[in-house]
């Protein structure tokens, strides 16, 4: 019915890993990386929202249009 809860799991295990890392390189005055890789961090989990919302779409689409 909802999203899924392993979805949620997921987003929250690859945020946690990309604050980590964050983290990490800026201690190490590496904050360049920690700028890119808190970007590349972001823009994957959008791609996964953004399926998540092309499968919600799809849904309505086939209930409002009667599709199979």
């Amino acid at each position: 019915m909802g999203i899924e809860v392993g979805l949620i799991f997921k987003i929250a295990g690859i945020g946690i890993i990309i604050a980590f890392i964050n983290t990490l390189l800026e201690q190490i005055n590496k904050k360049e990386y920690a700028q890119w890789v808190t970007l590349f961090g972001f823009i994957y989990i959008l791609f996964m929202v953004a399926n998540v919302m092309d499968d919600l779409f799809q849904k309505i689409k086939s209930v409002f249009l009667f599709q199979g």
